[in-house]
C-alpha cells in the first residue's frame, strides 16, 4: 500500500494528512501528537477514533500540518481527514467510519455579525418609552 493523501475541515480549520503503512506514529505539524495537544487527553481521543474504529492504530503512520482555527476544531479537521484517507484505502473501513459519522465534513461554523445588532443575534436592549 502506498501513501495516501487527504484533506480535513471543520470549522475554519484545514488538516492537510498522509498515512502511509507504519508502526502508528501520529506527527502534526513537526510535532508528536502529545507535543503538539499536551495534556488534551479527550482530543487527542477524537483524533484517533477512526483508527480505532477500523482496528488500525499500530498500523498507519500519520503526518498532518493544520492552519486555522483553535486546536480542538484542527483536531477534528485531522480526524475527518484521516478518515477520508482511510476510507479511500479500503472499502470495509468506509463501511465501519461511514455510521459514526466520520466521514461526514462538520459544517457548522461561526454565524456573521449582522448590523444593528451587538453579535449574530443579540439585540440591543429594547426600551418602550
Amino acid at each position: 500500500m502506498a501513501k495516501v493523501y487527504a484533506t480535513g475541515k471543520r470549522k475554519s480549520a484545514i488538516a492537510k494528512v498522509w498515512v502511509a503503512p507504519g508502526s502508528g506514529n501520529i506527527t502534526v505539524n513537526g510535532l508528536d501528537l502529545d507535543g503538539w495537544l499536551g495534556g488534551h487527553e479527550t482530543i487527542k481521543m477524537k483524533v484517533r477514533q477512526p483508527l480505532v474504529v477500523t482496528r488500525q492504530a499500530a498500523n498507519f503512520d500519520i503526518k498532518a500540518s493544520t492552519l486555522g482555527g483553535g486546536y480542538s476544531a484542527q483536531a477534528e479537521a485531522l480526524r475527518h481527514g484521516i478518515s477520508k484517507a482511510l476510507a479511500s484505502m479500503d472499502p470495509e473501513f468506509r463501511a465501519e467510519l461511514k455510521p459514526l459519522g466520520l466521514l461526514t465534513r462538520d459544517s457548522r461554523s461561526v454565524e456573521r455579525k449582522k448590523f444593528g445588532r451587538k453579535k449574530a443575534r443579540k439585540s440591543p436592549q429594547f426600551s418602550k418609552r
